[in-house]
């Protein structure tokens, strides 16, 4: 028997500052999954960290660790903090709530941005990391498969995703108020990651003079710079790209600033205070919120841009309806799968052992009868199979008609297991069978 919990924190329970001490970008997440199998080897995980979340999903035996507060702990350990210097920026969902909330994120109905897309291709790798981890076995990777399955009902049978406001339109809005006109500007990327690639594309469409790619690994910038007909710049004259540029979209891996107020001071002053337009949406930010306060600069970072986009969702909140409904039944359809996976072996298993002692019973009062013909011997064995039957039936209909998901249930099952004597597990083979069908 399991029980999933999850802890995390996104957008709306903290700020991006608290955010970008608590991600876990790139290698970070792969270490932070061989840190906790190594502490928790019992117990299932699965780590999401982006830009607007970071959450834990931990599959363990109901009375197993780690607790919620354990896995804050462990979060904001693994990021160099004190679990009471963030654990009020923490929510803690278990069993039935858990599986709502990942179906939601998965759907996007918890993003900033109703119906944006990149989501569920989030959720997915953070799963396929776990899984290539070894972190995931008979609880995460059925429920994990479901969630992607959802997210993806979700986009194609409600209007969820149409008409939406996306981070990149928001910034060519706030460019378009900056400057009047485009063909004599500079784009600058800082970056050449996938954020960027959305960000590049819509200021592609206002044809701006000139685009400079710069990234630490060149050949990492050059697909991009051939995509949007720009040039790839060296990382090291980082500084001299910023003189020159009037738009820059900052999007690195780094884990501290690039663009630190005394670097900008002097780019301000080389480019002779000229408006120049910052778009940080790296997590950690690439650029200290300082920069923002030097003259004629405009710097803004991914929660000035989504809350922005955000404004615009109570205009969409027929299809958070229907998106919900699907949302809803699917968390009723894995809780009854969940519930037959988690109840059956043990069913099985106790109406097994008292067939067998029921029968036990027969054949020692048959042999006490010398004259008890076959027939008769029969009925006996009949008799004893339709009174453990009638016995069982009704607490089987009960533990049958409970929420898996749901603490009665697994009480019902552990005292059962205990007062009967049963050690019931789900066999590996229908596990995998069950999660490669979810």
């Amino acid at each position: 028997m399991h029980r999933l919990v999850v802890v995390g924190l996104n957008h709306i329970t903290a700020p991006l500052a608290v955010r970008e001490k608590l991600c876990f970008p790139g290698e970070q997440r792969n270490a932070a999954l061989a840190a906790f199998r190594e502490k928790y080897p019992e117990a299932e995980a699965v780590l999401i960290s982006t830009c607007n979340r970071v959450e834990l999903y931990v599959g363990r035996s109901i009375h197993g660790h780690p607790r919620a507060e354990e896995m804050i702990d462990f979060l904001a350990s693994g990021r160099g903090l004190a679990a009471q210097e963030v654990t009020q920026h923490f929510y803690r969902k278990v069993d039935r709530e858990a599986v709502m909330h990942l179906f939601c994120v998965a759907s996007s109905l918890d993003s900033m941005v109703l119906g944006e897309t990149q989501i569920i291709g989030q959720v997915r790798e953070s799963y396929d990391i776990a899984r290539s981890a070894g972190a995931t076995a008979t609880l995460l990777n059925p429920l994990f498969q479901r969630a992607i399955a959802v997210g993806k009902q979700v986009m194609s049978e409600t209007a969820l995703g149409e008409g939406r406001l996306s981070v990149a339109s928001v910034a060519v809005e706030y460019a378009r108020r900056i400057f009047d006109r485009f063909a004599d500007k500079t784009v600058l990327s800082i970056g050449a990651g996938k954020m960027a690639a959305l960000v590049l594309q819509s200021f592609s469409l206002l044809k701006p003079g000139r685009l400079l790619i710069c990234n630490r690994s060149p050949e990492k910038a050059l697909p991009l710079a051939q995509q949007f007909a720009g040039v790839v710049a060296p990382f090291e004259k980082l500084a001299d790209h910023l003189a020159v540029a009037d738009i820059v979209i900052s999007s690195t891996g780094a884990t501290e600033p690039i663009i630190t107020r005394r670097l900008f001071e002097r780019v301000v002053r080389a480019r002779r205070y000229r408006p120049v337009f910052l778009i940080d949406i790296a997590l950690p930010r690439d650029v200290e919120a300082e920069v923002g306060n030097l003259e004629n600069v405009y710097l803004y970072n991914i929660d000035d841009l989504q809350q922005v986009v955000a404004a615009t969702q109570q205009q969409r909140q027929s299809a958070v309806e229907s998106a919900m409904k699907i949302v809803a039944r699917q968390v009723d359809e894995f809780a009854v799968w969940n519930r037959a996976r988690q109840i059956g072996p043990l069913i099985d298993g106790l109406y097994r052992r008292y067939h067998e002692i029921a029968q036990q019973e027969v054949q020692r009062t048959a042999n006490k009868l010398a004259d008890a013909t076959d027939a008769q011997r029969e009925k006996l064995a009949e008799l004893g199979r339709r009174i453990v039957n009638k016995l069982l039936h009704g607490p089987i209909q009960r533990l049958r008609s409970s929420d898996g998901l749901h603490a009665p249930v697994e009480h019902y099952l552990r005292a059962i297991e205990r007062l009967f004597d049963l050690d019931v597990q789900v066999p590996p083979e229908e596990t995998r069978e069950k999660a490669g069908d979810a």
